[in-house]
């Protein structure tokens, strides 16, 4: 004996479309195996999805009310297909849970009843889903001094878990994510993807944040939008004068001439050397010059003389 499509509905033959629509909707839900977990519930979610897939189509349904099952799953002759029967051998996808998505519409099928707003109530018994965000995850992303100043584009690889078509099962699955690295951004930059996180029937997927880390370098120390350079100088030089040069991170080499008189908490500021501010890149914050003296280990008698000779004469 085949399926009664108007059965497995509960409703009779002189349905309406809406009809047919108000009760998939409400047995669908009820059946449906992530809410059901009673024996036979799958086999019956299955029956309700092919006997809508069939009733809610005008030509299969018409083609159903004419010939039957059988006629609907064998074939009809094409002279009887005139008159907007399916006149082609109907052979249902088996997929239950697509029916449902397809339904009530988006990838999680139950994204319209699981809300803060009122609960909903199925079949005269109050149930409550609450639908809350997982927790964001924070992941850090390591970047180079050069990549801060010029900017860069990072993609990242993430896997996470995505629901299946069946909205009741899941599988693990890549996707990269493409992060746009502007000129100036500093240590501790919060970069958010929304809901990028594991899927699930009854969450909102995480954010998942990627925060910047500052890799050192071998030149410079970033303070804030100005760039740190330490020169070792000799006290010959921290006393007589000289010139630094620095190569940026830009390739130039420039050359800094030092005429003062260099001690230990001596800085020079070069304005506009520093890194790109990341609101208007093309103002930078200043290249600051620290220097470390080396002084000489050791040195005769006539040398002392001789120094101190020099720092007692006067002008």
């Amino acid at each position: 004996m085949g399926s009664d499509y108007y059965e497995t509905l509960e409703i009779n033959r002189n349905a309406t479309d809406a009809d047919i629509k108000k009760a998939y909707r409400g047995l669908a839900l009820k059946f449906h195996p992530s809410r059901n977990r009673e024996k036979g519930s799958s086999e019956t979610f299955l029956q309700l999805g092919e006997a809508y897939d069939v009733l809610s189509d005008p030509r299969k349904k018409a083609t159903y009310d004419k010939f039957g099952e059988e006629g609907l799953k064998g074939g009809i002759p094409p002279e009887f297909g005139c008159s907007g029967a399916w006149s082609s051998k109907y052979a249902y996808h088996g997929n239950p849970g697509k029916t449902f998505r397809e339904f009530f519409g988006g990838d999680n099928p139950f994204a319209d009843f699981f809300t803060n707003d009122e609960p909903l109530q199925f079949g005269g018994l109050r149930s409550v889903v609450v639908k809350t965000q997982d927790s964001h995850i924070e992941r850090d992303m390591h970047l180079s001094l050069d990549d801060l100043y010029h900017g860069c584009t990072k993609k990242i690889k993430i896997s996470r878990r995505v629901m299946n078509e069946d909205g009741c099962t899941s599988s693990i699955k890549d996707k990269i994510l493409t992060i746009d690295v502007r000129p100036g951004w500093k240590e501790g930059m919060r970069i958010i993807f929304a809901k990028e996180g594991d899927q699930g029937p009854n969450s909102i997927p995480a954010d998942i944040v990627f925060i910047v880390q500052q890799k050192s370098h071998l030149l410079f120390v970033r303070q804030h939008n100005d760039l740190i350079y330490k020169a070792q100088i000799t006290l010959e030089m921290a006393l007589t004068g000289f010139s630094v040069d620095v190569e940026t991170l830009d390739s130039r080499l420039i050359t800094i001439p030092i005429n003062d008189i260099v001690h230990p908490s001596y800085n020079k500021v070069v304005s506009g050397e520093g890194m790109p501010r990341s609101q208007d890149p093309s103002q930078r914050g200043n290249l600051i010059i620290t220097f470390e003296i080396q002084f000489p280990e050791k040195l005769s008698a006539e040398r002392k003389h001789l120094i101190r000779q020099a720092l007692t004469l006067k002008d």
